[in-house]
């Protein structure tokens, strides 16, 4: 499975953001895809996962109830949706696939990652 991150942007404290997370191969459906995110000079930590249908998405404590993670299996597409963005919330995002375990919170567990994309929150 080749991952690819998009909707990454500048944006104001308070803001929204959509990122998606394109992919391609075959069986995506049977993928858990999370979203995981490295800021600077921070290690990469977990943000959200979907697992395959259907099983229900787990968010980190940063997240929850600002975001929202959702699937289009026909697209092929994940989505991270955050609202009431934070200057902390300013990282690197990364989607990543794997069909080893449904939830996963480690990036270890993750065999596919796509490129990242860059979101950026300003005060």
């Amino acid at each position: 499975v080749q991952l690819q991150a998009s909707g990454g942007g500048l944006v104001q404290a308070g803001g929204s953001l959509r990122l998606s997370c394109a992919a391609s191969g075959r069986a995506f459906s049977s993928y858990a895809v999370g979203w995981f995110r490295q800021g600077p000079g921070k290690d990469r930590e977990f943000v959200a996962v979907i697992p395959w249908s259907p099983n229900r998405a787990a968010y980190a404590d940063s997240v929850k109830g600002r975001s929202t993670i959702s699937r289009d299996d026909e697209k092929e597409t994940v989505y991270l949706d955050m609202s009431t963005l934070r200057p902390e919330d300013t990282a690197v995002y990364f989607c990543a696939a794997t069909r080893r375990t449904i939830r996963s919170r480690s990036g270890n567990d993750y065999d596919f990652w796509g490129q990242g994309t860059q979101v950026t929150v300003s005060s």
